[in-house]
């Protein structure tokens, strides 16, 4: 007797949780509170699907998330665009939430995204702060722009905006730094990256949240990770230039402005820098072939748990 294998795609929403089974067609909605998400795993449970597909929607999938993996329900997070343009491949371009959840269980039939464990409460504690800390640097940039086009008593005002950002910006960097203190393993892995020259504690606590998988994958798939793996963009006697794309913003936004640092401050990735530079690439071209190369450079230091040693960088 054939059993059936079901593909599950779940739209979150703050108020409702939309969900499709493939390949039966049928759909289902439950609010997302705790009793909602608690009549959601046990209808997965007696279902027994293959994978279970939801979003990243900027933490509000966590707690269904959370309950199916305690419920060793099998689910994968994924990111929106790469969904966003499977719809369209597949000709999907109304978008409500049934037609979204129903996206959601054909990508997780076709793509099978792979399965991979929640951070832990302390790793997602630390997650919000780096993610809070980008938010205040955010605001800071913003207010400092809008400093020089008034005058007066608005002036004033963002002034005194920007002391206090700048104060609770200061406090989330010591309660940031005491976190990864309190932490030996996390305390070993920043040390590590941050023997490399350029990297500080902005990229170092960045990949420590949202590039877990630095050191555990090949090269190639952690640039293509985070985006900075160039991608061809040929046809036929056609060759375009490379591009890179999609990824992990967060990371690659930390990413730039290490390796910034490092075109001064790494003589590996100086020294590269200006030699793609005198063969008459742009200067954003080199960089990004920079970050490509410091990325690497990271995840190999991670990988063997040696730290930064030019020789050795230079020899590979």
């Amino acid at each position: 007797m054939n059993q059936t294998v079901y593909w599950i795609g779940i739209d979150v929403s703050k108020a409702q949780l939309d969900g499709h089974i493939r390949p039966t067609g049928a759909a289902f909605q439950v609010p997302n509170t705790e009793a909602g998400i608690a009549a959601l795993v046990q209808r997965l449970q007696q279902l027994q699907p293959a994978l279970v597909v939801m979003e990243a929607t900027g933490g509000l999938e966590t707690p269904a998330a959370a309950a199916c993996g305690a419920a060793q329900i099998p689910v994968a997070i994924v990111n929106p665009r790469q969904v966003r343009d499977f719809a369209k491949a597949t000709g999907k371009l109304a978008k409500t939430d049934a037609i979204d959840a129903q996206v959601l269980a054909h990508f997780a039939n076709a793509v099978q995204p792979e399965v991979r464990p929640l951070a832990d409460e302390e790793s997602q504690q630390l997650a919000e702060v780096v993610a809070r800390r980008r938010q205040l640097v955010e605001m800071l940039t913003a207010e400092k722009n809008r400093l020089g086009t008034v005058r007066g008593a608005m002036q004033q005002e963002i002034q005194a905006h920007i002391t206090w950002l700048e104060t609770r910006l200061e406090a989330l960097e010591v309660r940031l730094k005491q976190s990864i203190e309190q932490s030996p393993l996390w305390l070993a892995r920043v040390n590590l990256l941050q023997s490399v020259p350029g990297v500080g504690a902005v990229l170092s606590s960045t990949l420590l949240v949202n590039l877990p998988e630095l050191g555990t994958l090949t090269h190639k798939q952690i640039s293509s990770l985070v985006g900075v793996a160039p991608l061809n963009r040929d046809s036929g006697k056609k060759r375009g230039q490379r591009m890179i794309w999609g990824g992990r913003a967060q990371v690659r936004a930390a990413l730039y402005m290490a390796t910034l640092a490092s075109t001064r401050h790494n003589p590996i990735i100086k020294i590269f820098y200006e030699r793609l530079c005198e063969k008459g690439k742009l200067k954003k071209v080199a960089l990004t072939a920079c970050m490509h190369k410091l990325l690497i450079i990271l995840n190999a230091i991670v990988k063997t748990g040696v730290p930064w040693q030019p020789n050795l960088v230079e020899e590979a």
